[in-house]
């Protein structure tokens, strides 16, 4: 059991799990490759037997040359760390990532709170299958993560979409219904009785009523009126 499964909550599942493609140490190491064809460059160059002053300068050339060799070799292990140990998830809840060894980094990012997914893979990445994913939030910038190299970077940004999707529409569905519109009291029902001028009356200035009201319209009011002033 990985990071991300011992990181997970009460009901949380994991919908889709990746990783590092094989080609990221290659990728994320060309600054370290420029360093060791640095270093070659200058123990060609170097004299074999220097003279006079150039003997203290090739002296400083030399730990130079040890510098950019320690430094091309370390920063090579980091990658090639940060590929073994990279693991990335979709879960019904967030998205987690996590690499590292002995300084480990872990993200998680809620699905409520990511407002764009962006996915990107170069020509190499697009024939074998490796992209970089970068997820932006609600705080902008500052809340944005990014997943170099990894596999399958198309079919994870759909899943995040999905899954978003999914919880937004949940969450549609729990929220409180708007409370209904009240029913307009409805006219007085005529009676089997002729009614009297003054009920008549009152009856028409109840009408008057809705219609100001907007509870019938003014149509109504006028057929309702004929209808009372005939049965007087």
């Amino acid at each position: 059991m990985g990071e991300i499964d011992e990181g997970l909550i009460a009901g949380e599942k994991i919908v889709l799990r990746t990783n590092k493609h094989w080609f990221a140490p290659v990728a994320d190491s060309g600054i370290a490759v420029l360093m060791l064809v640095g270093v070659a460059v200058l123990a060609w160059l170097e004299p074999s037997q220097p003279t006079g002053i150039f003997t203290f300068v090739w002296r400083i050339v030399d730990l130079a040359q040890l510098g950019l060799f320690l430094g091309a070799i370390g920063w090579i292990v980091f990658n090639v760390i940060a590929w073994r140990t990279a693991e990335y998830a979709v879960t019904t809840l967030r998205v987690r990532g996590h690499e590292g060894l002995v300084k480990k980094r872990s993200t998680d990012s809620l699905l409520t709170s990511i407002s764009d997914v962006f996915s990107r893979s170069g020509a190499i990445g697009r024939m074998l299958g490796f992209g970089n994913i970068k997820i932006l939030t609600a705080s902008g910038d500052a809340g944005d993560d990014n997943f170099t190299s990894m596999k399958t970077p198309d079919a994870f940004k759909k899943a995040i979409i999905e899954q978003k999707a999914g919880a937004q529409g949940l969450a549609s569905a729990g929220a409180p219904q708007a409370a209904a519109a009240p029913t307009p009291p409805s006219a007085p029902a005529a009676s089997g009785h002729p009614p009297s001028s003054k009920d008549a009356m009152a009856t028409l200035t109840e009408l008057a009523k809705l219609r100001d009201a907007g509870a019938i319209t003014s149509a109504e009011y006028e057929a309702k009126k004929t209808e009372l002033l005939a049965r007087i």
